[in-house]
């Protein structure tokens, strides 16, 4: 059996797990600039072993991106469901209503992730495609 908290505390892997998120939403931002904009879709980068190089095909790209785009707004963008209660949707408890709109402002940024991560994968596929 665990050890009992008091009400409104951290677990003791609260902040390593909130520093790893935002460590790895990071890279994966990183990863898709890199990828669909900049020159690591075209060309493997000289680090990558056995690969350097040589040209990217573009369905290793465009496809974890399109994977990744859905389930950024498959995850993100079903919040409004939730802040207004909708099919059995519910947002967390907040002490008042001015630390939920804090939170609302806060989250909401996030909600064009994966949006923008299609629309730069239809960019980059068309960019790639064969004249």
């Amino acid at each position: 059996m665990g050890t009992i908290q008091p009400e409104g505390s951290f677990p003791w892997w609260g902040a390593r797990y909130a520093v790893g998120l935002s460590v790895l939403t990071g890279a994966l931002a990183l990863l898709t600039v890199m990828g669909l904009v900049g020159s690591w879709g075209e060309t493997f980068p000289r680090w990558v072993p056995l690969l350097a190089g040589r040209r990217v095909p573009p369905l290793a790209a465009i496809v974890p991106a399109i994977l990744g785009g859905l389930a950024l707004v498959a995850l993100w963008d079903t919040m409004p469901l939730a802040w207004f209660g909708l099919f059995g949707f519910h947002d967390v408890a907040f002490t008042n209503g001015w630390w939920k709109l804090l939170a609302n402002v806060c989250i909401t940024p996030v909600m064009l992730w994966g949006p923008i991560v299609l629309a730069l994968t239809y960019a980059y596929h068309r960019r790639r495609r064969p004249a």
